[in-house]
């Protein structure tokens, strides 16, 4: 078997229930570290629900991540210009950011646009973001390079989360993070892995924490460490010389609404 991401020789790792039901082997990449599934026949089924029902952290990772993103975007990237969330879900995130001040879209072909109606991306123009955020989504790929380069055709930054690799687990099968319970998670990164990945497209890698940041800008370490560092008083900053699109977008939804009426 063949590393979907350095294509050097991977090895069984183990076999572990999926579902509850379906047998399902697990490759390591001898190489990079990058953990994935056998072919993941199995997802129709797994994605009856879009958002799995054990995804309990959804609200509190939404909005933490939103704290940290605002302040990356207010400190590194032009704050005034679009940004777009992919595999956005229900568009929680979305609808946190544009409640801060920034002109946020949302895309997610399998998944119902609740809280973001109305500020789809356009996927006939193919408009160019600022910066493209994944968050939780890394894991769901059963071809990240694929999904990589799709991703890159919409922004040249990307903002994604994922938990990597524990270095040393006694029985590695039992990391909670395989999810076998709701079978939507197929693909598993160590830090080697998302270099790999980086490399393949000549970003540069950045970390802060479980949110990685892949990149062509230019942007300095120091610039990063202090954005990450300080990352709460800037964020004060931020709500005091932004102004929110909430009430702007009610004011559009309610013409829209006339519109479509």
């Amino acid at each position: 078997m063949k590393c979907k991401i350095c294509t050097h020789e991977a090895g069984e790792l183990f076999s572990h229930l999926v579902l509850e039901k379906y047998s399902v082997k697990f490759f390591q990449c001898s190489n990079c570290g990058y953990i994935f599934s056998e072919e993941p026949y199995w997802l129709e089924e797994a994605y009856k629900l879009s958002i799995n029902i054990s995804d309990t952290g959804i609200l509190q990772r939404n909005i933490e991540f939103s704290k940290t993103t605002s302040t990356l975007l207010f400190t590194c990237f032009n704050k005034r210009a679009k940004f777009l969330d992919y595999a956005g879900g229900y568009g929680i995130f979305t609808r946190l950011m544009r409640d801060m001040g920034f002109d946020y879209f949302w895309y997610d072909p399998f998944c119902e646009n609740i809280f973001a109606k109305y500020l789809e991306a356009d996927k006939k123009t193919k408009e160019k973001y600022q910066l493209l955020t994944a968050f939780e989504s890394f894991e769901h790929f059963v071809n990240p390079l694929y999904e990589v380069e799709k991703m890159l055709s919409f922004s040249e930054n990307i903002l994604f989360s994922t938990v990597l690799v524990p270095p040393q687990i006694a029985q590695l099968e039992n990391w909670w993070y395989f999810g076998f319970e709701h079978g939507q998670h197929i693909s598993f990164y160590s830090f080697a892995s998302l270099e790999y990945l980086a490399q393949n497209f000549g970003l540069k890698l950045f970390r802060f924490g479980n949110l990685f940041l892949f990149t062509r800008k230019n942007i300095s370490k120091i610039a990063l460490s202090v954005f990450y560092k300080l990352r709460f008083p800037i964020s004060l900053v931020r709500k005091k010389t932004m102004k929110s699109l909430t009430e702007y977008d009610l004011q559009f939804l309610k013409m829209k609404g006339k519109r479509d009426a």
